[in-house]
């Protein structure tokens, strides 16, 4: 008996093929096409596909393809740059809020009607909560008053952003400038975005193949130069279990996968999504708990209490000892007395070390009599 293919669940009801749907989508959003370009290359290859089926698959599925590509991100560096720029819809002026870190890498992005304060709000409200950005140490801005404004309002809503160092070097941000390239020269082709729901799904489509091009991603079995880009998208869209290692190239949807695995558990593995506990952390990460407090957690597994203050305009970080040798409520209190001591204008690094000699000398003094 002819057993009926089983398709992924967001493929049910389609006339075309996955794999049809996710070439389209994946050269449309990496590459300087149009519609129409697709729809005259697809015809080479015996498809005939119009292009309005074409941009309705890319607004139904770069969400999706968003979303599974986020099970595989690399977390980025704690120093932000954030710049925006516009973006022409239905012939009027949007923004395209975005940040890179210090090493260019993307942080995140958000397109917006206006240039004022509550969308500069927006865009930072978004951007800490992502998983693999975390929350920023530092940000570098330009010279518009309504992202000052913006980040000085957020201080009052949440207290961690008031341990955020916020810069306005204007050299520094030239890495996020250049970044905006990328955006403008795919945006080139075509003939205009008619609206804004349709600008914020393609501009999102085209933010994730240039983190893909930039390789933000940890894929399984994945090495530099070992795959092309058609293989790196099958492991992102279809996980396969890190401990089972495919035999053979893998399909472009879940039949193809499926096959090699031999458990059902391994098949069941595959719809499960990934925790931060499924892999070893690669990178240090920091907890806030208010007023500057931070954990840090390294790879290794260590966490520590720690306080970046400046003192008489040097940058200097103030230790409170090892969790869980040092609970959270010692370490609030050992944070509230090195903000008194702050508030009064003496150095608690400065003054735990007078402390700190002083035992030792009473010490001493009891060893020799």
């Amino acid at each position: 008996m002819t057993r009926a293919l089983v398709r992924d669940p967001i493929y049910l009801h389609r006339k075309f093929p996955p794999e049809t749907i996710e070439q389209c989508v994946r050269w449309y959003i990496t590459y300087r096409l149009s519609y129409r370009d697709l729809v005259a290359m697809m015809a080479e290859q015996g498809v005939a596909v119009s292009h309005t089926t074409i941009m309705r698959w890319v607004l139904r599925y770069v969400p999706e393809y968003e979303r599974r590509w986020a099970r595989h991100a690399r977390p980025v560096h704690s120093s932000w740059r954030m710049d925006e720029t516009s973006v022409s819809v239905r012939g009027g002026n949007h923004y395209l809020y975005r940040a890179v870190d210090k090493h260019g890498k993307s942080v995140d992005s958000l397109l917006c009607t206006s240039r004022g304060r509550e969308a500069a709000q927006a865009f930072f409200r978004a951007a800490v909560t992502r998983v693999e950005s975390g929350w920023p140490s530092k940000i570098n801005v330009d010279g518009h008053a309504a992202t000052h404004l913006a980040l000085r309002l957020l201080r009052r809503e949440d207290n961690r952003w008031q341990s955020v160092h916020v810069r306005g070097i204007r050299y520094l941000n030239n890495i996020v400038e250049q970044d905006h390239r990328a955006i403008k020269r795919r945006c080139a082709p075509m003939l205009g975005l008619k609206t804004f729901r349709t600008a914020e799904t393609t501009l999102a489509g085209i933010e994730l193949a240039h983190r893909i091009r930039k390789g933000q991603f940890q894929l399984p079995y994945f090495h530099d130069g070992q795959m092309c880009l058609k293989q790196q998208w099958k492991l992102a869209l279809y996980q396969v279990p890190e401990d089972i290692r495919p035999t053979c190239s893998l399909g472009t949807h879940a039949p193809s996968i499926a096959p090699e695995l031999k458990s059902r558990r391994a098949i069941e593995h595959m719809d499960k999504p990934r925790t931060s506990e499924d892999k070893p952390r690669r990178y240090p990460s920091k907890t806030f708990y208010g007023g500057g407090l931070y954990q840090l957690m390294l790879p290794s597994g260590g966490k520590y209490w720690r306080y970046n203050y400046r003192h008489n305009g040097k940058a200097r970080t103030l230790a409170y000892g090892v969790f869980p040798d040092v609970s959270l409520q010692k370490a609030r209190a050992r944070h509230r007395e090195a903000k008194r001591l702050l508030a009064e204008g003496v150095d608690p690094s400065t003054k735990r070390q007078e402390i700190v000699q002083a035992a030792r000398f009473r010490l001493l003094g009891h060893l020799l009599g």
